[in-house]
This record gives structure tokens, sequence and C-alpha cells, in this order.
């Protein structure tokens, strides 16, 4: 997730400006596999097809973007510490949660689809 979509959840009265301080003040607790900045090439890409966000006042961005993983996001509400942001994270961490299983379920069943697909293949090749 964005910091700028993170700064709108949590209701930050500074946007970004609030996430990156609260960042930089916790440096430590965030390591690359937690957040890491977009490229300019990225923000580009991004922008031009779905990022609205990144088209604030002039479309010029002042900053790149951080982008926070699901631990991110959960570091990032244990440095906040504001009622909005606990709640936002929990519901946040239940997306992630909801998102994988959604993901599994449907490894599982295209595993169940593809074995089929195998098995009636050599039932088929040894009919001949």
């Amino acid at each position: 997730m964005l910091d700028s979509d993170l700064a709108k959840l949590y209701k930050c009265a500074n946007g970004t400006k609030t996430i990156n301080q609260a960042v930089k003040q916790h440096i430590n607790r965030f390591p690359e596999r937690f957040m890491f900045r977009l490229t300019e090439e990225e923000v580009k890409i991004f922008s031009r097809s779905q990022l609205g966000t990144l088209k604030g006042r002039g479309h010029n961005i002042k900053y790149l973007p951080y982008a926070f993983t699901e631990e991110g996001v959960a570091m990032l509400a244990t440095v906040l510490r504001t009622p909005v942001a606990e709640e936002v994270s929990i519901r946040i961490m239940d997306a992630f949660v909801a998102m994988r299983k959604y993901i599994s379920n449907n490894l599982l069943e295209q595993k169940y689809i593809n074995d089929l697909v195998i098995k009636d293949s050599s039932i088929n090749l040894k009919n001949m």
C-alpha cells in the first residue's frame, strides 16, 4: 500500500508527512522488506494507469512515495499509535488474510482441475 493511501485511511492531518515522520523516527523498525520507495519509472507507470493518488496539485510529486508491505502496514500502526490507525490496521490485516485465503483456495482449485485434466488425458491416450 502506498503512503498516501495509508495517510488517507489513518486520517493523518498532515497526510504523508505524518507517515514519513513516523518512519524516520523509527527507521530501524522498517527494513526494506517492510517498505521501499517507488522509483520514478514506477511512479510514471502507476500514474498513467491507476494511481490517481499521485496526481495531486499540479501532477508533479515532490517526493517519491513509499510502498508498504503487509508487515510494514502492521509496523506503521505500532508507531502511529492512534485509535484510527489501530482500527484501520486491523481491517487492513483482515484484508491481507482474506486475500491470502482467496489465493490459496484458487491455487487448490486450479491444482484439482489440472490433476483432472492430466488424468483425463492419460485415460484418453490409453484408449487410443
